[in-house]
């Protein structure tokens, strides 16, 4: 009786395989290959928009905390004179005085506005700066905020006003 190399009796009438056809039954085809490789490819592409708008909700962030902080210090400049600023960069001493802020955000994602003050109202608004992932933001590509009388009102790129808003996350 004819013995395998694996101590199996070997079948009547049966030639053992050939090491080259037991060499190709180990590891993946081409076709499974191909396979696995498209699959990753639709995961991808079903996740990636996913991830990049948590990445521009996260970086809108940094907008809203910039206008957090202009809507302090125009407070603070109020309290000490008899209306709001435009002067967003000038320094607090100076003359005329501003609010000692920077015109840009942290990580440079946004600008920093002042488009109108008066004695009870401004406005501020953060913009995504062109050429960065937050200006495809869509309606959340620009972020503004407003003292009317005493009541603040927050906006996005479509200019409705209200006590709250979607990209603002209130």
């Amino acid at each position: 009786m004819a013995v395998m190399s694996e101590n199996r009796p070997m079948q009547p009438g049966k030639r053992p395989p050939s090491p080259r056809i037991q060499r190709l039954q180990r590891g993946f085809t081409l076709v499974e290959l191909m396979i696995a490789v498209v699959l990753v490819a639709v995961l991808a592409a079903l996740a990636y928009p996913s991830f990049m708008g948590a990445i521009r909700k996260s970086r809108r962030a940094e907008a809203i905390a910039a206008l957090n902080q202009v809507q302090q210090a125009q407070e603070r400049f109020r309290a000490n004179q008899t209306a709001y600023t435009t002067n967003l960069t000038a320094a607090p001493t100076a003359t005329p005085p501003g609010l000692g802020l920077s015109s840009t955000t942290g990580n440079g994602y946004y600008t920093i506005a002042i488009a109108s003050a008066g004695p009870s109202n401004y406005e501020a608004t953060a913009t995504a700066v062109a050429g960065t992932s937050q200006a495809d933001d869509g309606h959340c590509a620009k972020l503004s905020v407003r003292m009317v009388g005493a009541t603040l009102e927050y906006a996005d790129n479509t200019g409705t006003w209200a006590q709250s808003n979607r990209c603002w996350g209130r």
